[in-house]
Order: C-alpha cells, then sequence, then structure tokens
C-alpha cells in the first residue's frame, strides 16, 4: 500500500510539473520559472497535507461531510429566518448582513463538524452501519475484547470453520493489548504477547472475515463501557471471558458469548461404562490408585493406575459421584483396554 501510494504521489507530481509547462506556454505573461515554482509548491503543499491525514479514517471523513452539511443546513435556515429581517429591510447595511451571513455559516459548520467528529462512533445510530455480504445477507458481527484474544480458543474455535461470526475488533482494544504487551511486569507482558499472537493467527486464515474498527476511547476506564455500546450500536454479540463485562453486557440487553460455557457444551457427557483417555498427574489416596482430569475439570480417581502416572491412558467410568465441586468420577483401569487418541 505504502508503494502504491508513493507512486501516486509522483504521478501527481508529475502532472503538476507538465500543468505549470502548459499554463507558462498559454499565458505569454507569465515566466516559466516562477509558474513552476508556484505551481510545485502548492503540489508538495497537498502532498504534506496528504502526510499529515495519514491516520485520518474514512469514518472521520464521512463525520465531517455529516457535520458540514448540517452545519450549513442551520445556518441557512437561521439566516433565511425573521432574524435577519431587520438587517434586510434597512438601506446601506447590506455589508453586515453579508458578513453576518458568512460568519453564521462559519460558525455553525464548524461546530457541527466537532460535534460530529466527537461522536463519530455514535455516527452508526444516524446512519446505520450495516455490512452485507455478497449474497447481500446481512452478515453478523462479534466485537472482540482483549480478554477473549488473550484467552487463545477463539483461534482453535475458528480454525475448525465452527465460528460463524465476522470478527470485530476496536482499535481501542489493540492499543490496550499493545499496553498489557510493553507492560514491566513480566506476567502481563507475556499475556499480551498471547493475545497479540493469537490475533496474527488469526489474521492469517483467510476464511475469518477479520475487521478493525477504528474507534478510540480516551479513558480507559470506560473501555467496558464503550465495548458494550458498540456492540449495542452495531447490533453485534460481545465476545469476551471477563464475567464483569459479560454482566454488563446482559444488563444493557447485549448477547454474549462464553467460550467457557462453549467448552464445557463440547465436553464429553461420563457415565457407568463409558471409556475416556485422562492424563495420570499424582498418586491417590488409596493403593494402586492414581489422579486424572477431565476436560471440564472433575477429579478422576483411577484404580490400578498407580504405574502409569504421566502417561495417557484409556479407562473405563465406574461410578460418577456428585460433589460439592462438581462430581468425582471414579474409574478402572483394565490391561486389554487398548490406548486410542480420541475419547
Amino acid at each position: 500500500m505504502n508503494k502504491t501510494i508513493f507512486i501516486v504521489r509522483i504521478f501527481f507530481l508529475f502532472v503538476s510539473l507538465l500543468g505549470c509547462v502548459l499554463l507558462s506556454y498559454v499565458v505569454e505573461e507569465w515566466d516559466l520559472l516562477p509558474v513552476m515554482f508556484i505551481g510545485m509548491s502548492v503540489a508538495a503543499l497537498v502532498i504534506l497535507t496528504d502526510i499529515m491525514l495519514q491516520g485520518f479514517s474514512l469514518r472521520g471523513l464521512s463525520a465531517i461531510t455529516f457535520g458540514l452539511a448540517v452545519g450549513g443546513l442551520i445556518a441557512y435556515l437561521i439566516s433565511n429566518s425573521p432574524l435577519f429581517l431587520p438587517l434586510a429591510d434597512e438601506p446601506g447595511l447590506e455589508q453586515t448582513l453579508y458578513l453576518s451571513q458568512l460568519w453564521l455559516y462559519i460558525i455553525s459548520m464548524y461546530l457541527a463538524t466537532v460535534v460530529a467528529l466527537r461522536g463519530k462512533d455514535e455516527f452508526n445510530l444516524v446512519i446505520p452501519y450495516v455490512r452485507f455480504s455478497p449474497q447481500n445477507v446481512e452478515s453478523p458481527l462479534v466485537v472482540v475484547d482483549t480478554s477473549a484474544l488473550i484467552d487463545g480458543r477463539v483461534a482453535a474455535i475458528c480454525e475448525c470453520r465452527w465460528f460463524g461470526y465476522a470478527l470485530l475488533i476496536p482499535r481501542f482494544v489493540l492499543d490496550e493489548l499493545q499496553a498489557v504487551a510493553d507492560s514491566s511486569d513480566a506476567a502481563r507482558k507475556e499475556k499480551g504477547r498471547k493475545g497479540l499472537d493469537v490475533l496474527n493467527r488469526i489474521r492469517k486464515m483467510k476464511h475469518v472475515d477479520l475487521r478493525i474498527h477504528e474507534s478510540a476511547v480516551p479513558d480507559r476506564d470506560a473501555v467496558d463501557s464503550k465495548l458494550v455500546y458498540l456492540a449495542e450500536a452495531m447490533k453485534a454479540k460481545l465476545l469476551t471471558t471477563d464475567y464483569n463485562l459479560a454482566k454488563l453486557a446482559e444488563f444493557h440487553g447485549v448477547e454474549w458469548l462464553n467460550i467457557t460455557s462453549l467448552v464445557k457444551a463440547l465436553n464429553q457427557e461420563v457415565s457407568v461404562g463409558t471409556r475416556v483417555n485422562v492424563e495420570l498427574v499424582r498418586p491417590g489416596k488409596d493403593s494402586g490408585q492414581a489422579i486424572g482430569y477431565l476436560p471440564d475439570g472433575s477429579m478422576l480417581v483411577v484404580n490400578n493406575g498407580r504405574k502409569w502416572i504421566g502417561q495417557e491412558i484409556r479407562v473405563e467410568i465406574d461410578s460418577v459421584v456428585p460433589s460439592s465441586g462438581g462430581k468425582m468420577v471414579f474409574a478402572t483401569y483394565y490391561p486389554d483396554i487398548v490406548p486410542s487418541t480420541s475419547a
């Protein structure tokens, strides 16, 4: 993209130079060198303005256009209202009337533009921000927060092609993720880098519709509120692992996707006679017992499994006992059960 813009700028300078030469031949009173100097200075000023507007988004341009239009309309209505009739009826006040209307236009358009720029993220409520797929069907959106990226499981879900949403990542989420990655705390830095790695991993998936929403938050404490408002304004769902943020979204009527709930829903239901794979991590209380854990976090006590600690074996469920922490599962390892890579 930068190389293309550079070529366009060179072409613009060449066309400007050619225009200056042609203009000096058309107007005989104008010398070539002064015309070239003035023309190329104007062209350089235009390119300098282009460079200064590098961080200016299309959303900002839309907001400015909308602000100018609204400001001009307000100024037109006021200037043609009875407020200016006394000046129009008085002879000799034509210049005063003209200057008053001019200042009215300038002030109205300035104020309307500033208001539109400050509320450019709320601009979607004035002109709905609707995206369509090639089949003219509205593409469902999900707003992703920092915790979901740091969690990392969203990348695996996207790889499996089970995720049917377009991922919308606000700019302030990227800024927050970068700030975490640049933290002096080693643990926070590791989390931030993991989030950035997950984002790059998703970005390489061609089947995933990943979008960056140009939106800023001046106050970091307002990030959660901004996420909820953005999801509400764009009629999107919120993808997060932050319980407090999820409850805030629920309070505002915004649907949220819970990755933990999805993982639990995909866990295999165990019952007596079921055979599962489990990695044994430590000895149990009784002789010959070993302890492992199911994917949902339930403790699995395996009889005759102590010598297999540190390995993954396939066992048969004997009983499932409810406990205060969920459930405790008892199983037995039989040598004739062939280990398998699938549950």
